[in-house]
């Protein structure tokens, strides 16, 4: 991959965890670049976890470590993809339980 001054684009992954029961915050649980971060991805896939492709938000989670909680100014972003991957499982639940 390459942007538009033709240098060549890493690829970064990261993780994020999240109980509404009991956690202030989503946090980070893995971050990776480069094959690092392609394999998050393979592993992801292959365990059938749902994976979302945002470059600018998998940057900014790159700047953080693992265990850090998302910082507030990212809340809004990470709801709507929260919401996303919960309406995506509720949807691979209901093609199983449909008789």
């Amino acid at each position: 991959m390459s942007d538009d001054t033709g240098k060549k684009q890493v690829r970064e992954a990261a993780a994020l965890k999240y109980n509404a029961d009991t956690d202030d915050a989503p946090y980070v649980v893995a971050l990776g670049r480069g094959v690092t971060a392609e394999r998050m991805v393979e592993e992801a896939e292959e365990h059938d976890v749902q994976v979302v492709q945002d470059k600018k938000l998998a940057h900014v989670l790159n700047e953080l470590s693992v265990g850090d909680e998302i910082p507030e100014d990212l809340y809004v972003v990470v709801a709507e993809i929260l919401v996303f991957v919960s309406n995506m499982d509720n949807e691979k639940k209901a093609q199983f339980t449909q008789p």
